[in-house]
């Protein structure tokens, strides 16, 4: 009580409605951390843990590992990997363009033809370099 009669005689506010949304988020961020903790904690102190050599062998789609752990890929697979990315990234930006099209106007068709122009560039290269073909 006192303390609103402070604040009525002096004009002070305790707190803004700014700092008042953000300590909103710090609690539900704090109470999110607090329930991961204590789920991850609750599940690492109940559930069963006996340790195998079984268990320290890698494991690759059902099949039992042969010879050596270490084998070197083929740099090809990292190439079709870069290449899904970048297409994939293409497809990111040219959906939401395409739906609103009409507000960009001239402006935005002129920076998507860029922007695919240089995606173009990059699927000539890697054409170029033979790096699409299926061996």
């Amino acid at each position: 009580m006192a303390l609103l009669i402070y604040q009525r005689e002096t004009g002070l506010k305790t707190m803004s409605e700014f700092l008042r949304n953000w300590l909103t988020v710090l609690i539900f961020g704090g109470v999110g951390i607090l329930l991961v903790s204590v789920f991850l904690g609750l599940g690492s102190l109940l559930r069963p843990s006996r340790d195998t050599p079984q268990k320290r062998i890698n494991y690759e789609s059902g099949v039992d590992p042969q010879g050596d752990m270490w084998s070197q890929a083929n740099i090809r697979y990292y190439v079709f990997a870069l290449m899904f990315v970048l297409f994939d990234v293409e497809a990111v930006f040219i959906f939401p363009w395409a739906a609103r099209l009409e507000v960009y106007g001239l402006f935005g068709l002129v920076e998507m033809f860029i922007f695919i122009f240089i995606l173009a560039l990059g699927l000539l290269y890697a054409w170029r370099k033979r790096l699409l073909r299926w061996v």
